[in-house]
C-alpha cells in the first residue's frame, strides 16, 4: 500500500509517498525526477524497507512560494532532513540517482549523523572532471538553448553532452503539461546548481555512515559514468555496478532492487 503526504518546508510544500513497513527506512530520490519515476523500484523494495520517495522542491507535486527560486543540492538536502524529521527517523539509508545522488552527498556533508548508507548512483559532478571548464560551458549552452529554442532542442543537446543514447532518459515523445513544467524548472533553475556542486570530500570521508558510488553496467563512456569514477577515486573506493544505464532503475526495477539490497546490506 502507498500513502501520500505533504510536508511544509522552507519556502514551499513537499509531496512524498511511503510504501512498505520494513524496520529500516530507505529514502529513494532523484532530481529532477519526481517520485513517480521511482515507483517500480520502491514497490520492489517495499517488503524489506519502509521506502520513501518524494518530488524535489519545485517539481511535480512539490510547490514553491517563489517558483523562480533556484534549486541547490544544499536546499534539497535540508528538505530531506526535514522529511526524515516528519517520519520520525533519526537516520536512514539513502539511494539517490543523478541529481538525487548529488542531493544525497550534500545531505551527508550537512547532516552526517542522519545517513547510515548513501548509494550515490551516477551523480553528475562535472567539476570533478579534468575538462570541467568545457563541461561548464556545455551546460551554459544547454540552458541558453532552452531559453532560446525550447525544451526539445535543449534535451537534444543535454543528451549529447551526457553521452546518452538509451530510451530511459529525457521526456516522452509527447510530454505532458507537467513534464513541460518540470523540464522548465530543470533547465532554468536546477541544472546549473546541480552540475556545479563540488562535494566536500573531507566531510564525506569523516561521516560515520558508508558512501557507495553506483554506476550502470551499460553507462560506460557517458559523462555521469566518468564523474562517478572520479568521485569514487577521491573517496578511495570502487564503484558498485547496477543493471542498465543512467536510468537503470526504470528499465530493470526488480534486478536493480536486488543489487541495491545487496549493496545496502554491505
Amino acid at each position: 500500500m502507498t500513502t501520500t503526504h505533504t510536508l511544509d518546508i522552507a519556502g514551499g510544500r513537499l509531496h512524498y509517498e511511503v510504501r512498505g513497513s520494513g524496520p529500516t527506512p530507505l529514502l529513494v530520490m532523484g532530481s529532477p525526477m519526481a517520485a513517480a519515476y521511482f515507483a517500480p523500484l520502491a514497490e520492489a523494495l517495499a517488503e524489506q524497507y519502509t521506502v520513501v520517495t518524494h518530488d524535489p522542491r519545485g517539481i511535480s507535486g512539490s510547490v514553491l512560494d517563489d517558483p523562480t527560486q533556484d534549486s541547490t543540492p544544499e536546499l534539497r538536502a535540508d528538505d530531506v532532513a526535514a522529511l526524515m524529521d516528519a517520519l520520525g527517523a533519526g537516520s536512514a539509508d539513502v539511494f539517490g540517482s543523478s541529481g538525487g545522488a548529488v542531493t544525497g552527498l550534500a545531505l551527508v556533508a550537512r547532516h552526517p549523523q542522519r545517513v547510515r548508507t548513501l548509494v550515490a548512483h551516477e551523480p553528475p559532478l562535472l567539476e570533478l572532471l579534468p575538462d570541467a571548464a568545457e563541461q561548464r560551458a556545455a551546460i551554459d549552452d544547454i540552458i541558453e538553448t532552452f531559453h532560446r529554442e525550447g525544451m526539445g532542442a535543449a534535451y537534444a543537446r543535454f543528451m549529447a553532452q551526457a553521452g546518452f543514447t538509451g530510451a530511459t532518459q529525457g521526456p516522452p515523445v509527447q510530454p505532458s503539461e507537467q513534464m513541460v513544467a518540470d523540464s522548465r524548472r530543470f533547465f532554468a533553475h536546477e541544472m546549473r546548481g546541480t552540475t556545479r556542486h563540488v562535494p566536500d570530500i573531507a566531510a564525506l570521508k569523516a561521516a560515520p555512515g558508508r558512501i557507495v558510488v553506483g554506476v550502470g553496467a551499460e553507462s560506460g563512456g557517458t559523462t555521469p559514468y566518468r564523474t562517478s569514477e572520479a568521485l569514487a577515486g577521491l573517496l578511495g573506493t570502487s564503484p558498485a555496478e547496477f543493471p542498465g544505464d543512467h536510468g537503470g532503475f526504470i528499465g530493470h526495477p526488480q534486478e536493480f532492487a536486488e543489487v541495491l539490497r545487496k549493496v545496502l546490506s554491505g
